[in-house]
């Protein structure tokens, strides 16, 4: 899923998520104990039983996914409740697990909020359902993002490997190739600007989110967790690969100043005035309804490298179903999600647009044969499969990166509109995300 609004949580839903830090907020378990087992013979047990779960979740997807579940377990209702989007359905959920009631038995939360919640133990730990044993089933970047040493706290619903959308009829007037490392991209920009000051090799107006991808894949790893104990690291010697090449697009004025989801924005990429995207293999679905007149005029590639002859990738975006420790009907919550990212509710989303996080999927000949009409008739999915088999695993959120992301415009965006440097912008949002976490209660970079 697309992650198009990162603003911080608000009222009590984040002073439960983020000050509690040993005990569950509203939760009722003893996470000292471990989890509780619960079978596959007791989880047939209670779908033979029947009864009523409500799942919290915004994906669309997931109300045929809902109706084919019902089906063949009649005596199951799945209540889907779509309490907002985002943000909107995170401040709904902590609050409703800090008032100790109407929690659902299901949510959907995003990998980058994950740490929020897990942090406060107010999740289940899916490990005595065994769900550990799903881990070969999923590739590397969702896994990690739900699974660790404390446990499995959600199962992987979609990934966001990341590519290039290029528009090739802009390439082919210009006479430009599509890059294959960022050098080669800083290059292919300055030579569209020069030919047409009106052209942009891309937009940008500053993102945590489209940052965090960018440092990911470099390699740079400046966020570090264990419990409490936070490090935050935007030195030089650990982002200069990222800073080096941007800072030459933002400070020669090679990317578009536009927001993106904006009408102007949609026009650029429609009129040839932004030449590529870099986004998530969730991003075709919104050029064909967005960019319907430049239908055929784009493609894909895989990222850029940051040197010759990499293969590193890295996600943007993606979510996964989790079981609130406050909810009831434990056994049909975690059926239904283990449904739905890890049985015949896969498929049923890859028909109706949701890209997987599968590896069975991912690797199959029909979902990779798939022709993109819109991309000329290209298989896209070739691609975007590719480049989630080489997303590195070793990626850490903080536990609170929903205010970290909340303040990066603040903070490193002004890079973008000031005389500030993006190395200065990190080293601004890095003392910024260590106040807060110390002021919240967490040991931050001691």
């Amino acid at each position: 899923m697309s992650l198009k609004t990162r603003r911080i949580l608000s009222g009590t839903g984040l002073l439960c998520a983020l000050a509690l830090l040993a005990t569950a907020c509203g939760g009722s378990s003893d996470a000292s104990s471990g989890p509780q087992e619960i079978s596959e013979k007791d989880i047939q047990a209670a779908l033979e039983k029947g009864g009523t779960i409500t799942v919290w979740a915004w994906e669309p997807t997931l109300k045929s996914v809902a109706a084919d579940f019902q089906k063949k377990y009649p005596k199951v209702k799945v209540d889907l409740v779509n309490s907002g989007t985002s943000n909107d359905a995170y401040t709904a959920l902590s609050n409703a697990v800090s008032a100790g009631k109407g929690v659902p038995d299901v949510a959907q939360i995003e990998y980058f909020a994950l740490g929020q919640y897990t942090l406060s133990k107010s999740l289940t730990d899916l490990s005595g359902f065994g769900a550990e044993e799903l881990a070969g089933r999923y590739t590397p970047g969702p896994w990690n993002a739900v699974a660790s040493e404390q446990g499995v706290h959600g199962l992987p619903m979609d990934s966001g490997p990341m590519a290039m959308f290029y528009n090739k009829k802009v390439f082919d007037q210009h006479g430009i190739e599509a890059p294959t490392t960022w050098d080669e991209y800083v290059e292919a920009g300055r030579k569209l600007h020069r030919a047409d000051p009106d052209a942009y090799i891309t937009s940008d107006t500053g993102d945590a989110g489209m940052t965090a991808s960018m440092l990911w894949q470099a390699g740079s790893r400046p966020f570090k967790a264990n419990g409490s104990d936070i490090t935050v690291d935007f030195s030089e010697q650990t982002t200069a690969a990222y800073t080096g090449t941007w800072q030459k697009l933002i400070s020669e004025d090679l990317v578009a100043p536009v927001k993106p989801w904006t009408d102007e924005w949609y026009q650029g990429l429609g009129d040839g005035t932004i030449a590529t995207l870099i986004s998530a293999a969730w991003m075709p679905a919104n050029f064909a309804s967005g960019v319907k007149g430049a239908s055929g005029d784009w493609r894909v590639a895989p990222l850029p490298q940051w040197t010759e002859g990499g293969e590193a990738s890295a996600e943007n975006g993606g979510s996964s179903l989790v079981l609130p420790e406050a909810g009831k009907n434990e056994a049909l919550a975690y059926a239904f999600i283990e449904y739905a990212n890890a049985g015949d509710g896969v498929k049923t989303r890859i028909a109706e647009g949701a890209f997987p996080a599968t590896k069975a999927e991912l690797d199959s000949e029909a979902f990779r044969s798939t022709e993109f009409e819109y991309f000329g008739g290209q298989q896209a999915n070739k691609i975007f499969a590719e480049s989630a088999a080489r997303v590195s695993d070793d990626w850490t959120y903080l536990p609170y990166q929903a205010y970290a992301n909340s303040v990066f415009n603040d903070t490193a965006g002004q890079a973008y509109v000031s005389d500030i440097t993006l190395a200065e912008g990190l080293r601004n949002w890095e003392k910024a995300i260590v106040k807060y976490g110390t002021e919240q209660g967490f040991s931050v970079n001691k």
